[in-house]
């Protein structure tokens, strides 16, 4: 990756002069590991403020000392939420029910951000909106990484993607880039909004689906990346 004042770097994907992509990636690792830690904490009956706060701990006794977006954990309904909105308070997780993580935090200088649903219990359609997020990110990252799609088209194909199984997607949960922190002196705009093919390790595409009766979605989001890996 070339530095910020390198004149062949695209507008939309400059970088700090020291950039190293080993280091996101480093991030990349923490952050999945520690959604995973966070997710298997949380019990029904737990409320969503506390689980907010523990996610807050766990991640402070691994060594966040900040985050470049806040802590989002929402429960049930509250996962209709998007990125942002406040969450309606005193959400308390069921027995059988669904929940998503998405975290933003700070590792050595470096953005991490990633988010993943989980479900309690054996709702079918809770179940089949966790699994079928996913589908839809992978099948998105996919084509891009075979198509070679903009920014613009593949939340196309993700839209089409969610509505082949059944969901909703919600394109107000647009993607966006990451970097040494903070990306938003290089650039603030999303990924959906991109006539480029965004290149490996800078972008993240976030994927938000949501049952088209009943009041829950589901979320995940990740680094595309040429290596599937």
């Amino acid at each position: 990756m070339t530095g910020e004042n390198d004149g062949a770097t695209r507008l939309d994907e400059k970088v700090g002069d020291a950039f190293d992509p080993a280091l996101l990636l480093e991030a990349r690792a923490r952050t999945r590991a520690a959604i995973d830690a966070i997710a298997a904490a949380i019990r029904p009956g737990m409320a969503e403020e506390a689980a907010m706060e523990m996610a807050r701990q766990m991640l402070k006794a691994r060594g966040m000392l900040r985050g470049w977006h806040g802590i989002h954990v929402r429960f049930g309904r509250n996962t209709l939420k998007t990125f942002g909105e406040p969450g309606e308070p005193g959400v308390v997780l069921g027995e059988d029910d669904i929940f998503f993580i998405d975290i933003g935090p700070v590792w050595n200088g470096y953005e991490g951000d990633g988010g993943d649903t989980f479900v309690v219990g054996g709702d079918p359609a809770m179940q089949a909106a966790a699994r079928d997020v996913r589908t839809v990110f992978d099948r998105t990252h996919a084509a891009w990484r075979g198509e070679g799609l903009t920014g613009t088209a593949l939340y196309e194909r993700a839209a089409a993607e969610a509505a082949a199984l059944g969901w909703e997607l919600n394109l107000a949960m647009s993607g966006h880039r990451l970097s040494d922190f903070p990306h938003a002196v290089h650039y603030k705009g999303a990924l959906a909004d991109s006539a480029h093919r965004p290149s490996s390790g800078l972008w993240v595409l976030e994927i938000q689906i949501r049952h088209p009766d009943r009041p829950f979605s589901a979320f995940y989001e990740d680094l595309l990346l040429d290596d599937a890996g």
